[in-house]
């Protein structure tokens, strides 16, 4: 019975293995041809070579991939998970320990350092969890594994230019399941965009070089516009009748429009009435719905979500930046 039970227990795994689980040769024909596909985006044989050198599927890789969790958090519920009191906390002890590095990163790329902090903290607590999955490997897998295969396949040659024009180990390029890499999880298209080395020398280093990782993420924001020292949004209250057709992340207004709609500061304090901040455009924003909090958000908002297109995301970025403060 015990041998009937693990046999049960193993079934639907079995059931569920991927093809080339039980036939490899399949990706050996599949990495062949993608090879011949790198050839004609300029990737050359070397290089190819070089990245794929004992690369092989990664099973668990697609379990990851088909089996993730469907629990839908509450805004309340993601907020306390993603930008609980602790991360809150080590947000403004990070920032303190690297606060020279960091105001001059801010400086450079006019991007408030305590959203730079920010954004590292969720990406990777800070460093710690940058994953341990060989990016190349995770790529192929998944491009040859065919549920998102276009734009993985896109992100497995932006990973073999990454290794040819930055002359990038692709045994340093570890990061997560998915793809995304380094102490800012940028994917490879991320990456060759976005990514810098702050002492302007060499190929960027977002896996171990704290000023490579701010900067990048500084870069990231200043060239996705944006705004300066304007905030990314503050908590408010809303009239209780207010038309609901007002409400969303496309309805924007003057500060001063929604002032005279009766929007207010959530201690009850007038909103901005003075230039400039009177002219900002801003979208109310209730993320939890009419019975949950209620946000007055700005441009940087927006910029916030071209990182990771989520208004939780962009609200626990910037609930975190104003614990740094």
């Amino acid at each position: 019975m015990h041998r009937l039970g693990r046999l049960l227990l193993l079934l639907p795994f079995l059931l569920l293995r991927p093809a080339y689980a039980a036939e490899p040769g399949d990706f050996t024909s599949w990495l062949h041809g993608m090879r011949q596909d790198a050839l004609t985006q300029g990737i050359t044989n070397a290089t190819l070579d070089r990245a794929f050198a004992g690369v092989q599927p990664i099973p668990h890789i697609i379990e990851l991939d088909r089996n993730q969790p469907e629990t839908t958090l509450t805004f309340a519920e993601y907020l306390e998970r993603v930008a609980s009191p602790e991360r809150r906390a080590a947000a403004h002890e990070q920032y303190l320990a690297n606060k020279a590095l960091l105001d001059a990163i801010g400086k450079r790329y006019g991007v408030p350092p305590r959203y730079i902090v920010a954004l590292w903290g969720i990406e990777t607590n800070f460093g710690q969890r940058i994953g341990s999955y060989p990016v190349i490997s995770a790529l192929a897998t998944l491009a040859y594994d065919g549920r998102r295969a276009a734009f993985f396949r896109r992100e497995l040659i932006n990973a073999l230019r990454i290794v040819q024009d930055d002359n990038i180990d692709p045994a340093k390029m570890i990061g997560s399941w998915a793809g995304a890499m380094g102490q800012s999880q940028f994917m490879p298209s991320s990456f060759l965009a976005f990514a810098v080395s702050y002492r302007g020398q060499g190929a960027p280093d977002i896996w171990s070089r704290k000023d490579d990782v701010f900067a990048s993420i500084a870069n990231y924001l200043a060239r996705s516009g944006w705004h300066g020292d304007q905030p990314w949004g503050e908590p408010v209250t809303a009239p209780a009748k207010l038309d609901s057709s007002l409400i969303g992340p496309g309805k924007k207004k003057s500060v001063a429009a929604w002032a005279a709609l009766g929007v207010r500061r959530a201690n009850g304090s007038a909103l901005p009435g003075a230039a400039p901040a009177a002219s900002w455009q801003a979208a109310l924003v209730e993320p939890a719905g009419s019975d949950g909090p209620s946000f007055l958000v700005y441009d940087n908002f927006g910029v916030i979500m071209r990182w990771n297109n989520s208004s939780f995301f962009a609200i626990a970025v910037g609930a975190i930046a104003d614990s740094v403060d």
